[in-house]
């Protein structure tokens, strides 16, 4: 394993000759509450980890025992002038697209409480794992703003529109069970499970071929929403990019050969 801060409050882990690699968010003072210098560090993180063809999953996770993230810093928020918030925006949007736009599958570990933008961060996420103490929901209308971190575009798309509009309209928190039940995390664990879970989600995904995982999520992520046509021109643009690289050839080998495929990742 080895490790790499990106400033103060996020830390990166990588493992499996660095096929896995977490990003823990690590702010416990403030319960990983996103301040302006942490956006930017989740963003450069998202960044370093994007341009590292090693890299085939990403697990965000969080160094606090009872919270994965509470959202926006409001604390920091309050002694902003307008212009300090219109300033702070663009970094704000970064940390979230950064997340978002990794181009290998991601995994949320989400436990204790993942409010407003600590929900939006792992809505970002391809999958999320919660532990039985997970909290999640976007308040954010209980304070005079909307989910702003992508939240009201990806929760519709998990849960569907209604579904979305009356958690976001009534801002109200969602506890484990139920969270589970109308799809808001995707695997529910034991307490204390999530981080662990999701690594070994990590793990199995990581066995497969880098090339086929991120053309795979793009073809995912760029045909959602389109009509079934134009979705399968995605499928095929994003087959085409796959089948005549040297990861098909040596997957189509090693299966025939009967052993473990050694990836070129090209």
């Amino acid at each position: 394993m080895s490790e790499e801060r990106f400033g103060e409050f996020v830390l990166v882990r990588r493992y499996e000759a660095g096929h896995v690699a977490e990003l823990a968010l690590d702010r416990p003072k403030a319960m990983n509450a996103v301040s302006t210098e942490m956006a930017r560090s989740i963003a450069g993180a998202c960044a370093a980890l994007a341009a590292d063809r090693d890299v085939r999953v990403v697990v965000l996770t969080s160094t606090h025992e009872r919270a994965f993230c509470v959202g926006a810093d409001l604390k920091e928020r309050n002694s902003f002038t307008d212009a300090d918030l219109v300033r702070q925006r663009p970094v704000a949007r970064g940390a979230y697209t950064g997340v978002l736009e990794l181009p290998v599958p991601t995994i949320a570990a989400v436990h204790g409480f993942a409010l407003g933008g600590g929900f939006e961060l792992a809505l970002s996420c391809d999958v999320i794992v919660a532990d039985r103490t997970a909290v999640v929901g976007l308040p954010e209308v209980s304070v005079g703003v909307i989910p702003g971190g992508g939240g009201t575009q990806l929760l519709p798309r998990r849960v569907g529109a209604a579904r979305a509009a009356e958690l976001i309209f009534t801002a109200r928190r969602v506890e484990a069970p139920e969270a589970r039940e109308l799809g808001l995390v995707d695997v529910l664990v034991d307490e204390g499970r999530d981080r662990a879970e999701a690594l070994s989600l990590a793990s199995r995904i990581a066995a497969n071929s880098p090339v086929g995982l991120r053309a795979a999520k793009r073809a995912l992520r760029l045909g959602h929403g389109l009509d079934l046509s134009a979705g399968l021109e995605v499928e095929d643009a994003a087959w085409r990019s796959v089948a005549f690289s040297g990861d098909r050839a040596e997957g189509v080998a090693a299966f025939n050969e009967k052993r473990k495929p050694q990836w070129p990742g090209e």
